[in-house]
């Protein structure tokens, strides 16, 4: 809880140094992938797109929107950044937070998902942001989100095993019990319901977290986030220069449809920008360019392809 209210917050110290933080983040991240591209022999750059809402729409505020598209090593890379501020919590927000029903609310973050070419390298999703709201005349409430998850079309238990210790590593200064919850967490999260199939090997997913206090929760936030291109970087540069054939490509480009699936569906980030009147383009960059859905598909038992399913998406211990 804050002394300040929504709107003080909203021009306060806190939220300029959460801004500052999100906006480097989301430049260190896309000068990485550049570099990575520039390395494979690509001259594709991030498009930035900047916009701001206009006058008299429900929701308010800015943001800065990259995007990647053709590249050697991503087809899709989206990294986005945003600021708004609106009249009313949508209902994906209020479900853990009833008393907060038609609350103004601020809320900023970066969201990003890569789909690369290769199919041996997995997509990612990372997401880190915070949100502020409280009725007039009362103290706002504040709370963090985010994580990382990793979605493989191809099982390796090394890429996984690197990916949650990366994830153990950036949460474990600010409670041992951390990692655990967040893992279990993200395995419950990123799961769609109507196939009974994970998306991925998961990695760490927090919501509507606020134990730490403004201060402690703004540093895991940033602990997150600067872990990112830590726990994919590795991965990518291991995986981009495999050789693959349209097997591989027509397998990707299936579970690729899984994905879609999840973040119409299921995904709650997805929900809240629609929901508030958020910017459509920007919320769905993390769509794939390409994905295709095929009507009950069997891969031959003891397939790689069978393999990710029965036994590589199940939840272990990766540690």
């Amino acid at each position: 809880m804050l002394s300040s209210s929504v709107d003080q917050l909203n021009a306060g110290a806190e939220a300029l140094a959460v801004a500052a933080y999100l906006q480097s983040l989301q430049a260190s991240i896309t000068d990485a992938v550049e570099a990575l591209e520039q390395e494979a022999g690509s001259n594709v750059r991030f498009l930035a797109d900047a916009w701001q809402k206009a006058p008299g729409e429900k929701l308010q505020g800015q943001g800065l929107t990259k995007i990647l598209e053709g590249g050697s090593v991503f087809e899709r890379a989206g990294v986005g950044f945003s600021q708004v501020r609106g009249p009313q919590l949508p209902p994906s927000a209020t479900q853990h937070r009833p008393e907060l029903a038609g609350a103004p609310f601020t809320a900023m973050g970066v969201s990003l998902v890569f789909h690369p070419r290769n199919p041996y390298v997995p997509t990612v999703h990372m997401n880190v942001r915070m949100i502020a709201a409280g009725h007039p005349g009362q103290p706002a409430t504040c709370w963090f989100g985010g994580g990382m998850d990793l979605t493989p079309f191809y099982p390796f238990a090394e890429d996984a095993q690197h990916f949650h210790q990366v994830c153990h590593d950036a949460v474990a200064p600010f409670g041992a019990d951390l990692y655990p919850r967040f893992k279990q967490w993200c395995d419950s999260y990123f799961f769609l319901k109507h196939r009974n199939e994970a998306r991925g090997i998961g990695g760490i997913f927090f919501d509507d977290f606020s134990e730490l206090g403004f201060e402690g929760g703004f540093a895991m936030l940033q602990s997150v986030g600067d872990a990112f291109l830590k726990a994919y970087l590795p991965i990518v540069q291991r995986r981009k220069d495999q050789a693959y054939g349209e097997r591989e490509r027509d397998f990707q480009l299936y579970r690729r449809g899984r994905y879609v699936e999840f973040n119409l569906v299921w995904d709650r980030g997805t929900h809240f920008g629609l929901q508030s009147g958020g910017r459509t383009e920007s919320i769905l960059l993390s769509m794939p360019p390409l994905a295709s859905w095929s009507y009950q598909r069997q891969d031959p038992e003891g397939s790689p392809e069978a393999r990710l399913l029965a036994e590589f998406l199940q939840p272990r211990d990766w540690l």
